[in-house]
């Protein structure tokens, strides 16, 4: 008897037929893709930047900070670790939890300047952005640090 159950079992197993269901769900497109140094636009420059920001990634950063000679990681500006060690400061200083952008204005020399709210627990800081075009890219150029001084010393 339990022969013959087991033999019913594997051969119930055997005939059962299996069906494989593929079912693709469109993955949403990110809302800032760096797809090389700058972006194609200043207000897109400004979201790259904070979001490098945001994720303390020197790479994706030290491509979208730059002039209107390209990214800085590129410049001869100054060497690659001063680079670097600059770049941990605009993180620590403009690490945010949310950010805002209140505004954006022309600038000298064909730049774009944005009014920025940045956003660390309850306080609230608002700064101004600076873009530089670069051929057809643009780049974060400079931050006014002084409104945001308070943050540089949170934790």
């Amino acid at each position: 008897m339990r022969k013959l159950l087991l033999l019913v079992l594997l051969f119930a197993g055997a005939c059962k037929s299996r069906t494989t269901e593929i079912v693709t769900t469109p993955t949403p497109a990110p809302t800032s893709v760096v797809t090389g140094p700058g972006a194609a636009a200043p207000r897109a420059a400004v979201d790259a930047f904070l979001g490098a920001i945001s994720s303390q990634d020197i790479q994706v950063l030290s491509g979208i900070w730059g002039d209107k000679n390209g990214p800085v990681r590129d410049s001869k500006i100054f060497p690659r670790a001063d680079m670097e060690q600059r770049s941990l400061y605009l993180m620590r200083c403009l690490k945010h939890d949310r950010f805002r952008v209140l505004g954006e204005s022309p600038a000298a020399d064909a730049e774009r300047v944005f009014q920025v709210e940045l956003t660390r627990g309850t306080t609230t800081r608002v700064t101004d952005f600076f873009t530089a075009r670069s051929g057809d890219r643009w780049f974060v150029r400079d931050v006014r640090m002084e409104p945001v001084r308070e943050l540089c010393a949170m934790r």
